[in-house]
């Protein structure tokens, strides 16, 4: 592809497209049967953080009739240079042309890259709508956490992985295998037929959807026999070993660190939480695998920092252990432990890394007042917070994140009252420890509700009261080194809108897209105005999807999808918030009977247990 030396040097950050990284594979391709190209709908930086990308590229291509290869997003000037030369988008390792893979995936992680994919599969010269493609193009496939309320964007994608990918992946490669070794001599429609019969593969267009004369959803159908009426989330009872030879980036990355997944899962049960759930149980990797990781991930990259990742990292039993035989085997690895529960273990645990280690804190108090989080199950008295945030200031951190929702299920403006409040206590004491003001950064992302949590019923605020508790927080936290960050909340709401819409939004989603519409989650091409008008074109409104409160009885647009947890438990469980009840955490205690217990072992035996 000579065209590219003229064109790279015109866009910023060219290297996003170069390929040729360090442990990047590319294989023969004339010789290898099956090629699949791993797509994130976002920039290489971001999508190079992503941890989900390099365990699949590293499954696909260990089978040796199998090619992985990825693309990311162009940014806007590269995709407006590609349209404008007519370069169609190719992959990073062979810079083969999209259209020339069998199959294409899509990570789908959040919602606001759904016109991304629609920009790549154009940039691909591949047709956007899954119904004008015939069976000369790729089959597009998609996964990840959206993946778990796929209807909006069921009229771009051939099939759905749903849950964890590592297995079921290897299931329908199969399946393209014997299709493709028959010379293809099927359709593609019969290769959906086949796939559709394979636990944890949903195919949309097997599926008919109608909907009620007030818009509620009627009912969801399969119009044949091989696709179930339910789609079970398929779960990896043992985590397969990591991925200790990712592709190294040439340019910094986000998360410009080894990684390595210590954990999946988490059993705290914070309501608003969709990880929490759609995640679950709880599945840890062994001590003795994570040491060696590290040190293969050192040979191998070069990297002099690891990042420890879970959804709940202290969680890990034994974490204080793991990390002191971290700093013994590898004295010159700094450590990175996200997602650290507020807790004067958690400020012992960061005290005990090595200096080049210590970074910023991060805490997540979620809400003000022990009443809001109670109803949202997080555990946290006050008390526990200012005891752990005066460890830290004693231990010398200065500066502090502070982790906040506004628009929670039952918040009033006593409750902001309460950040506030919050957030003072805590300066005060960092200034009577330290003797010198604290540096306290302040974000207060709004409130979304998510499909399988037990506030996917609830209403979202409307802008005008969202603006109202952004303007009193505002007031109320100005003082001298406090920074305080909100996002837009037409954002929020068309997050919320996205995540709990129906098959329907799929022409909300086009439309917009045709509109301009692209990386809408970067602030600076963020257009609200397209998705106004789409929403308005399509004869449908957001806040019919984000700002009403629905009944526990309706049918939900992802009612099909089977997680494991089961609506009763999360019935249960909103209407024990509604009451101010905590549910505690089922690794610690009895089995608080979610569904999974007929799923997993572990949460079998945990259930017999109880019993």
């Amino acid at each position: 592809m000579t065209y590219l030396n003229d064109t790279l040097p015109q866009v910023t950050k060219p290297a996003r497209y170069t390929g040729h990284e360090w442990n990047s594979t590319v294989k023969d391709w004339e010789a290898t049967p099956i090629k699949v190209a791993l797509s994130y709908p976002d920039v290489y930086e971001i999508g190079m953080s992503n941890i989900a990308i390099p365990i699949l590229y590293d499954l696909l291509n260990s089978q040796p009739d199998v090619l992985a290869e990825r693309v990311y997003a162009p940014w806007v000037d590269m995709a407006a240079a590609m349209q404008a030369r007519g370069i169609p988008l190719f992959s990073l390792e062979s810079k083969h042309l999209l259209k020339d893979f069998d199959i294409i995936g899509f990570s789908l992680g959040y919602e606001l890259t759904y016109t991304n994919v629609l920009n790549m599969l154009q940039l691909a010269q591949i047709p956007v709508l899954a119904v004008e493609r015939d069976d000369s193009y790729p089959v597009i496939i998609a996964g990840g956490s959206c993946a778990l309320n796929p209807e909006p964007m069921a009229d771009f994608i051939d099939i759905f992985v749903i849950g964890d990918g590592e297995e079921v992946l290897l299931e329908l490669v199969e399946s393209f295998r014997n299709w493709n070794e028959t010379g293809k001599a099927a359709s593609k429609k019969e290769l959906f037929r086949q796939v559709a019969a394979i636990p944890g593969i949903y195919v949309p267009s097997l599926y008919q959807v109608e909907y009620q004369a007030d818009g509620l959803l009627k009912s969801i159908t399969p119009t044949i026999a091989e696709a179930k009426p339910s789609i079970q989330r398929r779960i990896v009872t043992k985590l397969p070993p990591p991925v200790t030879n990712p592709v190294v980036p040439y340019i910094e990355a986000i998360h410009d660190r080894g990684a390595i997944e210590i954990q999946r899962g988490c059993s705290r049960g914070c309501r608003f939480c969709q990880a929490g759930i759609i995640y679950r149980p709880v599945r840890e990797r062994p001590k003795e695998e994570v040491l060696q990781a590290a040190g293969e991930l050192i040979s191998n990259c070069g990297y002099d920092e690891v990042s420890l990742v879970s959804l709940s990292t202290s969680d890990y039993a034994g974490i204080d252990e793991l990390v002191t035989s971290l700093a013994q085997r590898y004295p010159n690895l700094a450590l990175s432990l996200p997602s650290l529960r507020i807790g004067s273990f958690s400020v012992r645990l960061m005290g005990s890394l090595p200096a080049r280690s210590k970074t910023g804190l991060t805490f997540a108090p979620e809400a003000g007042s022990e009443r809001l989080r109670s109803i949202i199950n997080k555990n946290l008295p006050e008390d526990e917070l200012l005891e752990t945030a005066a460890i830290a200031f004693d231990r010398g951190w200065t500066s502090l994140k502070l982790y906040f929702m506004l628009g929670l299920p039952t918040e009033t403006n006593d409750d902001v009252e309460d950040i506030i409040q919050l957030v003072n206590k805590i300066r005060s004491l960092g200034r009577k420890i330290s003797g010198r003001t604290p540096q306290l950064r302040v974000s207060a992302s709004t409130f979304v509700p998510k499909p399988h949590t037990p506030f996917q019923w609830v209403a979202q605020e409307d802008e005008p009261q969202l603006n109202a508790k952004h303007e009193l927080l505002k007031q109320g936290v100005r003082r001298q080194g406090t920074k305080l960050s909100w996002p837009d909340p037409k954002l929020s709401l068309l997050e919320a809108a996205l995540s709990r819409g129906d098959r329907r939004l799929g022409k909300v989603i086009y439309r917009a897209w045709k509109l301009g519409s692209i990386f809408d989650a970067w602030n600076e091409h963020f257009n609200y105005e397209n998705w106004r008008r789409a929403f308005a074109e399509s004869g449908l409104e957001p806040s019919f999807y984000a700002q009403r409160q629905r009944t526990l009885d309706e049918l939900l647009p992802w009612a099909h999808i089977n997680v494991g947890v089961t609506p009763a438990f999360l019935k249960r469980e909103f209407q024990r918030a509604m009451k101010g009840g905590e549910t505690p955490d089922c690794r610690l205690n009895a089995c608080n009977t979610c569904g999974l217990q007929r799923w997993h072992p572990d949460c079998r035996q945990k259930h017999q247990a109880k019993g």
